[in-house]
């Protein structure tokens, strides 16, 4: 353990919690490419309780925020704090590739590996709390159905995906609007983890030559204790021009 580690734990035995400076963070710089790009408004589908939207407004974002949760517990959660936000949205649904009722795997880890998809075993052993726990029947929409309601034609839009390996079908869902996306984030796996989930390589590969995104960051995500292998990643895709002109 070094000596920052040493300080830290004895700090929070205080009560006090001691974190680097924001500028040293993956998601500080990301957050720096989204104002650069002058983004104004980020769709979070798959927003559990607020995390990633609270995270935004941490670190600089004042744009609108459309949050998508459709797990009871998260969105009760989510919906309470979007409630102190006035630019911030919620919608209780699941996005899909078709409109119609769904079926959720909730996870026990606070909801947060849910997927529409199963889960294989490489992801439960690596860990045992994300492991189903019930499910829950939810509303599924497409995004090009909903996207006058959540969008603009002058808004610079940046989609954010964290659905567990359902990605391509949310992707497929959005249609030719994912054309009228300035950017956009998804949290993928390394290696199998959901049945017919996305997986990093078709991800780089369908985005960067179907919707001409270009990649801008990776950032480490889920990894396996026992070995230290990363089985999930968040691959951050912008226009370039975006950044060319700011």
């Amino acid at each position: 353990m070094t000596l920052l580690h040493q300080a830290r734990r004895a700090a929070q035995r205080l009560g006090i919690d001691v974190d680097r400076f924001p500028e040293c963070s993956f998601e500080y710089r990301v957050v720096q490419l989204l104002l650069r790009s002058g983004i104004d408004v980020v769709l979070d589908v798959g927003a559990n309780r607020g995390q990633y939207g609270a995270m935004l407004r941490r670190f600089g974002y004042q744009g609108r925020i459309v949050s998508f949760e459709p797990v009871h517990g998260p969105l009760a959660d989510l919906t309470r704090r979007a409630s102190l936000d006035p630019l911030w949205t919620v919608l209780p649904h699941a996005l899909g590739d078709e409109r119609g009722a769904v079926t959720i795997n909730v996870a026990g880890n606070g909801a947060a590996s849910s997927s529409v998809l199963a889960m294989l075993p490489r992801h439960a052993d690596a860990c045992p709390e994300s492991r189903y726990v019930e499910r829950q029947e939810a509303e599924q929409h497409r995004l090009d159905a909903l996207w006058r309601q959540v969008a603009s034609p002058d808004d610079r839009v940046f989609l954010k995906l964290d659905v567990q390996g359902y990605e391509e079908a949310v992707l497929r869902g959005a249609g030719d609007r994912l054309h009228d996306c300035a950017g956009l984030r998804m949290e993928v796996s390394c290696v199998p983890l959901y049945k017919d989930g996305l997986l990093l390589g078709r991800a780089l590969d369908l985005v960067q030559r179907r919707y001409d995104l270009t990649l801008m960051a990776l950032i480490p995500g889920f990894t396996d204790p026992r070995t230290g292998q990363m089985l999930q990643c968040d691959v951050i895709f912008l226009r370039d021009e975006l950044l060319r002109a700011a």
